[in-house]
């Protein structure tokens, strides 16, 4: 059996969601910051006439912001946007590289420290040839508390 990833990038590392989880991949566009919001929540923006809660996945992860890093030009970003328990959520990554076909057979758990990101959000690390892809389990990247947090901003437009 074979899994299908969206693989992206964040802080030179390639992480995978399932493409299922992925209802599309948006070109950055102006965001509204919201007061008061999670820290590592950028804010609001327009997609196609609904509100879309946007976070920083490098900011989440305690990655460091997309400033202070050179890696990758404003151009590369991107908005990729998932359904998180029947919630929109747009998800800021560095970029995104490819989609791609993954045999369960090359998918292991998660050692306890293989990244610099906490392993509770991470299902698997896929080994596609040399390279390996830390695969993000959507459900827990955001708390619950959190989750409502999001859902709130939904309506704040």
């Amino acid at each position: 059996m074979e899994r299908q990833l969206v693989v992206f990038e964040l802080a030179n590392e390639h992480y995978g969601v399932d493409i299922a989880a992925v209802e599309s991949i948006i070109k950055m566009q102006p965001i509204t910051a919201v007061p008061q919001a999670p820290a590592f929540v950028e804010g609001i923006t327009n997609l196609r006439g609904s509100v879309l809660p946007v976070m920083d996945l490098r900011k989440r992860f305690g990655l460091g912001s997309k400033e202070s890093h050179a890696e990758t030009s404003r151009e590369d970003k991107r908005i990729v946007v998932t359904s998180m328990d029947g919630m929109k959520i747009g998800m800021i990554v560095d970029a995104v590289s490819e989609v791609l076909r993954v045999q369960e057979e090359a998918i292991e758990p998660p050692p306890p420290m293989v990244t610099t990101i906490n392993s509770a959000f991470i299902t698997g690390i896929a080994k596609v040839g040399e390279r390996l892809i830390i695969l993000l389990d959507l459900a827990k990247v955001l708390t619950v508390s959190e989750k409502d947090e999001m859902a709130n901003l939904e309506g704040v437009a």
